[in-house]
């Protein structure tokens, strides 16, 4: 087929390579302008530009679509079959959707119409899901409301990170979207029931509330790995946390309180949670016994405010 393809972080490279691998032919890529990353804030391309130029395709990066009636003219007169979605970032006005002829379709990392939105892989695991998962969604003008192509569960466990469930959905829909266009399944409309909404992430959201219980603290450690992380302070420091584990502990104390020389910390409810993995400003991630040995913290040292 004709194809275009949207996508900017990660989680597209692995459908754009396998749509190239399936022999379709990809005319151009979209996606979102080089940003400054880094510490070093240099600009930066898109995961999926590097991707698109190491194929030899045409990488487009309009700065907005709404409104730009140059790019929807551009965009339709590629004369598409479709065009394939994943984690592009802009929203497509209408013209866009209706221009190719198989429409635009969507990889989109979750079960609808659970979890539409910015976040559905670190708000599945925040909220205790089982599973998550990937559907193939025609698109139309709403929020993640078209109707589904295909969808495919994998279970969360209790040690799945965004991280992990990131690459396991990515590449799922890689597979999945080659196998849509092949076999072209009927669509159907969303349920009614069970919608719920993933909200955009910021900094904020891995701010640790030790009065909350460590199955909590756990999924919010899990769900905000890599980004945006969680954190605590010591002392006004901030530390990040890299990954916890629940444990039974013996001894009590007040919330966020330090219960013995392993970093256990006292959770909502009388549970708790040992730290596994930490940072502190201008060092490397490393784990707690080799963080210890450069700053003992002593049983009975409250963490948080």
């Amino acid at each position: 087929m004709r194809l275009a393809f949207m996508g900017t972080p990660d989680f597209a490279v692995p459908a754009l390579f396998a749509l190239h691998e399936a022999g379709h032919e990809i005319v151009a890529v979209y996606t979102q302008p080089p940003r400054p990353a880094g510490r070093g804030k240099a600009v930066r391309p898109s995961a999926v530009q590097q991707a698109a130029e190491s194929l030899g395709i045409e990488v487009r990066c309009p700065v907005k679509l709404r409104n730009n009636t140059q790019e929807q003219a551009a965009f339709c007169a590629l004369d598409l079959d479709a065009a394939v979605v994943a984690a592009y970032g802009l929203i497509l006005p209408a013209p866009m959707l209706e221009a190719p002829r198989m429409g635009c379709l969507n990889i989109h990392a979750s079960l609808l119409p659970r979890w539409r939105g910015a976040s559905p892989i670190q708000s599945a695991i925040l909220a205790g899901d089982t599973e998550s998962g990937v559907t193939i969604m025609q698109m139309d003008v709403g929020l993640d409301t078209g109707a589904m192509l295909a969808s495919v569960n994998i279970p969360i466990t209790p040690v799945t990170t965004a991280s992990t469930l990131h690459d396991e959905l990515a590449a799922l829909g890689a597979k999945m979207i080659v196998d849509v266009l092949k076999q072209r399944p009927p669509a159907v409309p969303q349920p009614e029931t069970g919608i719920t909404y993933a909200e955009r992430l910021t900094k904020e959201d891995g701010h640790i509330d030790w009065s909350q219980p460590a199955s909590r603290i756990d999924r919010q450690v899990r769900a905000l790995t890599p980004w945006p992380g969680t954190f605590t302070t010591l002392d006004g420091v901030t530390l990040k946390i890299g990954s916890a584990e629940i444990v039974a502990s013996e001894i009590s104390g007040t919330p966020g309180q330090v219960l013995d020389d392993a970093l256990t910390i006292a959770c909502g409810g009388g549970s708790a949670l040992r730290i596994i993995r930490l940072q502190r400003p201008g060092r490397g991630m490393m784990d707690t016994n080799a963080f210890l040995r450069g700053q003992p913290i002593a049983p009975g040292t409250r963490l948080g405010s």
